[in-house]
């Protein structure tokens, strides 16, 4: 059947595509089921989604289906517009050709910008100003991965390079899931960062960002992980699991006010008592300047975050 028709049932027939009996086999509807998960944008939702549904349903009443409902589940994304504000037109003339933007900075750079322009659902105008910020973060990934003298074999040792790893793969996975790719893309930025900033790192710590980055920047991780021994294909290894244990920094940052305003802060144990926090705070240069001369009224601890020191006078 021509056109909107074909389009309402297509992913059934591909699961019995020779068949000349039925649309689908009720064996192979129950095998494979219909598609768990649809992403389509707005006006997928009249123009196709809306008469889907109804042929799916019909189809199931007459008996052909064994399921009502065509998708599991379904998520709209945003359109991305022309730089003008407007939609994406060739009549307008404010379409971007990919070509273009790959030959300048590489296809792994414009998937990366793509989901770091903003949330999947939101309508995002096209802007290649930021695309230079996603390619210097893929270069850098690139030199650091390639930093064989910053390398260490075996396991990670850096306690705060480990507790940020293994939150990065907490946060990307829970990013991924919920297809906020920008949210992921900003704590593996974080991780690079720090990987930067630090002596050296483990070839596993590494390899396990590449496996993070790899479904964002498929052709770079892929390249890098076979640089780094990573066998076999970075496609085909397990993905990271985080170990909890190691999600708890060993200090933590106490803030301290005086009228609540900031004028200082110290690192503590996590077992921090609030007597301990509190002498530090007052003997803390830069608090006690503001507290010459003044009385103490109040003392305001909120455990594990700051102390506000009420003054007056």
């Amino acid at each position: 059947m021509p056109q909107w028709a074909g389009s309402c049932w297509y992913h059934l027939r591909y699961l019995d595509p020779s068949n000349t009996e039925h649309l689908v086999s009720p064996e192979k509807e129950a095998y494979w089921g219909g598609p768990d998960f649809y992403i389509g944008g707005a006006e997928h939702a009249v123009l196709h989604l809306l008469y889907a549904r109804f042929w799916h349903r019909f189809l199931h009443d007459e008996g052909v289906l064994a399921h009502p409902e065509p998708y599991g589940k379904l998520f709209h994304q945003g359109l991305i517009l022309g730089e003008d504000g407007n939609k994406m037109s060739k009549s307008v003339g404010n379409v971007v050709s990919p070509d273009v933007v790959i030959e300048a900075y590489g296809a792994d750079s414009l998937r990366l910008f793509e989901m770091f322009l903003g949330p999947l659902e939101a309508v995002k105008p096209w802007s290649e100003k930021g695309i230079e910020g996603v390619h210097r973060f893929l270069r850098k990934v690139n030199r650091e991965c390639l930093r064989k003298d910053k390398h260490l074999s075996g396991e990670e040792t850096d306690k705060e390079t480990l507790r940020l790893l293994h939150e990065t793969i907490l946060k990307v996975t829970e990013a991924i899931e919920g297809l906020r790719f920008n949210v992921a893309i900003s704590q593996m930025m974080i991780l690079a960062n720090h990987m930067q900033k630090v002596e050296n790192y483990s070839v596993e710590s590494a390899k396990t960002l590449l496996q993070l980055l790899a479904p964002f920047a498929p052709h770079l991780a892929e390249e890098l992980w076979s640089e780094l021994g990573g066998q076999p294909s970075i496609a085909d290894h397990p993905w990271p699991k985080a170990r909890e244990e190691l999600l708890v920094a060993d200090e933590i940052t106490i803030v301290f006010q005086v009228n609540g305003k900031l004028r200082g802060q110290a690192q503590f144990p996590q077992e921090v008592d609030k007597e301990t926090v509190l002498t530090a705070a007052k003997a803390d240069e830069k608090v006690q300047s503001f507290l010459e001369g003044k009385e103490i009224v109040k003392e305001i601890y909120v455990p594990g975050k700051l102390v506000n020191l009420a003054v007056k006078g």
